[in-house]
């Protein structure tokens, strides 16, 4: 089956970006390289095209309780224009999707879900829908999506779009008229810099795009920066740290499944695997060399196998050769000595935080 192409595609082409798959799209990895990319987004302003994520509205008399019990996260008399993070789980406490539920207005509720799982999501939540007074709609060809993100990210979208999103606080977001439709503004991102996301038609975002590349004020960044900026700030990436088998208990996401509010699906499971303790956990680890740990390389201890390593790099904002990986939960605490064996060799670290890098939001 051939990948599908996001509308700003050509503009990427024409950029000369390196064009590769990912999530069924085919996607800008970078145009010029990673590190400069990466370093625009943490020093001044970075543009992604992140058009390939799925969106998914639900409406309905009761799509706030359906929402709260297909989601981890709980959003219960949440405010106009509240983003939580969170999970969809599978009734065994796997999670189907990581996802950014936005409360648009009363009975109206706007999921953000990841691009390689557009389909899957969408027939689990319309799976799900039945039982409720509900309506779901897939809106991922409607919508185009930009992110732009980095330290003067804010005077960029009032300046140079004319939209005004000073006000917004941090996993807050509005709905405003631009060029006769309406658009969504949101303050978010994946980068651990403070950053913008807009929705709008595939028409508008090109747009869009093509004043913020004629400013000469932004970089335009690919899916590989993308990844090392989210890394850096201990953020998950549904397939790595979280998946089918991965629980956000497992992921140390926690924070993010209320076990407290009323049910949701794998909640039951959850609630089972905290009383009974975790076997496993992602965690960081930092090498004392600079070789670079990769997805799915093998982590030892005591002469076996104690993990895998979920992702890994030479971080770009410190300089140090780090990795998330699942580690059997003795091996889990913070300072345990640990090997990570990177082909044929073995090479020693320590356990940290899987943050790596603080996170510079506005709050």
């Amino acid at each position: 089956m051939e990948n599908k192409r996001t509308c700003l595609y050509d503009k990427h082409v024409a950029l000369g970006a390196l064009i590769s798959p990912f999530g069924g799209f085919d996607m800008p990895i970078q145009y010029t390289n990673i590190v400069d990319e990466h370093n625009a987004v943490r020093q001044a302003c970075g543009v992604f095209d992140v058009s390939h994520m799925g969106e998914v509205l639900i409406t309905g008399a009761e799509s706030e309780k359906f929402v709260n019990y297909i989601f981890t996260n709980d959003i219960a008399d949440a405010p106009d224009g509240k983003i939580y993070y969170g999970m969809m789980c599978h009734p065994t406490g796997g999670v189907v999707d990581d996802l950014l539920v936005y409360k648009m207005s009363p009975g109206r509720y706007f999921l953000v879900i990841n691009a390689s799982n557009i389909d899957k999501d969408v027939a689990w939540i319309t799976e799900n829908a039945r039982n409720f007074d509900v309506v779901v709609e897939n809106q991922s060809e409607k919508y185009g999506e930009v992110a732009v993100q980095g330290p003067k990210a804010e005077e960029i979208v009032e300046r140079v779009l004319g939209i005004g999103c000073s006000e917004l606080l941090f996993y807050t977001c509005k709905e405003i008229e631009c060029c006769g439709e309406t658009i969504i503004v949101s303050r978010t991102g994946y980068t651990g810099e403070d950053g913008f996301e807009i929705y709008a038609s595939h028409e508008l975002i090109n747009d869009v795009w093509d004043k913020l590349m004629a400013s000469g004020e932004v970089a335009p960044c690919g899916l590989g920066c993308r990844d090392t900026l989210r890394f850096e700030v201990g953020l998950p990436l549904y397939g790595d740290e979280l998946t089918d088998e991965i629980t956000p208990l497992e992921a140390s996401l926690g924070m993010f499944a209320k076990l407290d509010k009323e049910n949701f699906i794998g909640k039951e499971a959850l609630v089972k695997q905290k009383a009974e303790g975790l076997r496993r956990k992602i965690v960081g680890i930092e090498l004392k060399d600079k070789a670079i740990p990769r997805h799915g390389y093998e982590v030892e201890a005591d002469g076996k196998v104690i993990g895998v390593v979920t992702t890994g790099y030479n971080s770009i904002s410190t300089g140090k050769s780090v990795c998330m990986a699942l580690l059997d939960i003795e091996y889990a605490k913070l300072d345990t000595e640990v090997s990570v064996r990177i082909r044929k060799k073995v090479f020693p670290g320590v356990v940290t935080k899987k943050r790596f890098y603080d996170k510079n939001y506005k709050k």
